[in-house]
């Protein structure tokens, strides 16, 4: 019988916490707008003198 017992706490325990879904989110809510930035060319561009920062090599990180 102790065991039915458990079983039936347990199991009204799971259901207390899991018995339903979570409620229902709005679409407005998960969206977030932002305003559009103008592109810049300059910000873009290719800089050979900076390229190496953007890359990350065992050997440049080794000095070999």
């Amino acid at each position: 019988m102790e065991n039915r017992d458990t079983t039936d706490g347990a199991a009204a325990a799971r259901r207390a916490r899991f018995g339903r879904l979570p409620a229902r989110i709005r679409y407005e809510d998960m969206v977030e707008e932002k305003a559009v930035t103008t592109n810049d060319p300059a910000h873009h561009a290719h800089d050979p003198e900076r390229s190496w920062t953007s890359f990350s090599c065992l050997a440049v990180d080794l000095g070999l």
